[in-house]
């Protein structure tokens, strides 16, 4: 039981998310209603991504200081599990900014399209996704090991710019524009009331840990068969 509590956990938290989300009262905000609901499932899904990035360069930065393969095999299975969650939170956001921008502020698709959030998340994305076909590429699993490595590095730095910092600096419909009352959005008191907070942090929490579990399963799966082509 004591090596399976975090998956308990993290099945409770989701159950909560889940009905708290869609059934206890939120603020009935201007041009937000009932989308607000959204906030337990994009927003937090991108803090999972986050987390989840963070712990595959910290294995990549493991692996380049004692080339131990199995961390190569830890970075590429988070960053993988972060890429999925980062497509979640996308498309997600995507349908946010559908009901929200397009049909209730007006928004051409157009302009919606031209936006400088989806547009630097969607190059956070690209970058990661240029690092799976970069390994890809290569046979010898030392070099791609390494090469990764590097990579991933500079993959997570590029997130930086491209989602938080860039977009905050030009014109922007995204909440911690310039402009907003808020430069932390969903973080700040005046985005967030304490009822909602309720459900906001757990299911943050929640979501990372099903990242976690899923990385853990791909992990074990990619080593036992390594072993089992070893032996062959």
């Amino acid at each position: 039981m004591k090596n399976y509590w975090w998956k308990i956990l993290s099945f409770i938290l989701l159950v909560y998310t889940i009905v708290a989300g869609f059934l206890l009262k939120v603020p009935r905000l201007p041009i937000l209603n009932e989308t607000i609901r959204n906030l337990y499932f994009h927003v937090c899904m991108w803090m999972g991504m986050m987390i989840l990035f963070s712990v595959s360069v910290v294995y990549s930065i493991k692996y380049l200081r004692n080339f131990n393969y199995k961390n190569d095999v830890f970075a590429v299975n988070f960053a993988a599990v972060g890429s999925l969650f980062g497509i979640l939170g996308y498309l997600t956001g995507f349908l946010w900014v559908n009901v929200t921008w397009i049909t209730d502020q007006g928004q051409s698709l157009a302009s919606v399209l031209k936006e400088p959030k989806l547009i630097g998340a969607a190059i956070a994305l690209l970058i990661y996704g240029a690092y799976f076909v970069l390994r890809g590429s290569f046979n010898d699993i030392d070099k791609r090991a390494r090469i990764s490595a590097v990579y991933n590095i500079f993959a997570f730095c590029m997130l930086f710019p491209s989602i938080w910092i860039i977009p905050r600096l030009v014109g922007s419909l995204h909440p911690g524009a310039p402009g907003s009352d808020s430069g932390n959005p969903a973080l700040d008191r005046k985005d967030l009331d304490s009822s909602m907070r309720m459900v906001f942090y757990p299911a943050i929490i929640g979501w990372t840990l099903l990242g976690v579990w899923i990385a853990t399963l791909k992990i074990r799966l990619q080593l036992l068969k390594d072993k089992n082509i070893i032996h062959e």
